[in-house]
């Protein structure tokens, strides 16, 4: 879950690769941040042990 917030990582991941933009996952979550969407991206990187 993103701090403070119900939205899981995987939901922001699921928008992302659906070619929902930041911009509009902002737009319909004003709560988030892009620093959260970003912490989401790494998140999923360092599971991924991309890094």
């Amino acid at each position: 879950m993103i701090k403070g917030t119900r939205i899981t990582v995987g939901f922001i991941l699921e928008l992302l690769a659906s070619s929902v933009t930041e911009d509009e996952i902002l737009m319909d979550y004003p709560h988030l941040t892009k620093e959260d969407i970003h912490a989401c991206l790494e998140y999923a990187a360092h599971a991924l042990c991309l890094f």
